[in-house]
């Protein structure tokens, strides 16, 4: 019998029609700036309603079309909003269900990760968003993939780390971190928190992100200790918030995207 983790948010933070949504993501993508660079190893993507942040996500996956045939497994990392745990928590599902169809679970992956602090906690991921929204995303784009959904609790950076190296794979893996930026600030004021963020990604300047900076602090900075030591390199694709992709700028959330990719990587569109 195959478990499945149903949609939690399809018809709240994206639409819960299948054609809707797919027309939703391709518009978006399209609008995107076109991809350039080396292909991606990792991408670090907002995960808010579409009509937020929705534009700032497709900035990143955008990058993936040239080289969309070369994934095969997704690692995705998010902070719990939910429910409050302690290191970070796998799920026992078979698959995660989107309007656009089934993602299966890396069973082999998950059992692998017999690591202190790392749990099965099906609560945490049931109604979960963080991981969710970026599936129709990576269903549209990669089509067939298998996925590694964990959501980051009360965790060290050294843990995330140390997960992601086991996680890490070859060409055919892409790592996903899930984060907001700073949350409920004035417009004048996000925007300078979010630039002061931006600038300690950029540096892989993991201590100076906390977790009014972004919500998937420890995530990130789980990422970016380990992509720091891989002496990967990292660009900004987008920094914007809710004021200005939903027009109210009197209480506003942080969004980032950005693109980590391997200094000697295979550009081949395709290559495996």
């Amino acid at each position: 019998m195959t478990v499945i983790r149903t949609a939690a948010v399809a018809g709240q933070f994206y639409p819960a029609r299948a054609g809707e949504l797919r027309t939703t993501v391709e518009v978006m993508l399209d609008a995107a700036p076109a991809a350039q660079g080396p292909p991606p190893k990792a991408l670090i993507v907002p995960h808010a309603g579409y009509i937020f942040s929705g534009p700032v996500a497709a900035a990143a996956y955008a990058c993936l079309r040239p080289y969309r045939d070369r994934y095969r497994r997704v690692i995705l990392l998010g902070p719990g909003h939910r429910v409050a745990i302690r290191g970070l928590a796998l799920s026992s599902a078979d698959v995660f269900r989107t309007p656009l169809g089934d993602v299966p679970l890396d069973k082999l992956a998950l059992a692998g990760l017999d690591v202190g602090g790392v749990d099965v906690v099906d609560m945490t991921h049931q109604f979960e968003h963080c991981i969710e929204v970026h599936l129709p995303f990576l269903q549209f784009i990669l089509g067939q993939f298998s996925l590694v959904p964990i959501v980051v609790g009360d965790a060290t950076d050294e843990l995330v780390a140390s997960v992601l190296d086991r996680l890490w794979g070859g060409p055919e893996t892409l790592i996903v971190i899930s984060s907001d930026l700073s949350h409920y600030l004035s417009y004048d004021k996000a925007c300078t928190r979010d630039a002061t963020t931006c600038a300690a990604i950029e540096h892989f300047d993991r201590r100076r992100i906390d977790h009014d900076a972004a919500c998937g602090a420890t995530p990130i900075r789980g990422l970016l200790k380990s992509a720091k030591r891989k002496r990967m390199h990292i660009t900004t694709l987008d920094l914007r918030n809710s004021g200005d992709t939903s027009g109210d700028k009197d209480s506003v959330v942080g969004y980032g995207s950005w693109v980590l990719s391997e200094r000697d990587a295979d550009t081949r569109h395709g290559g495996r």
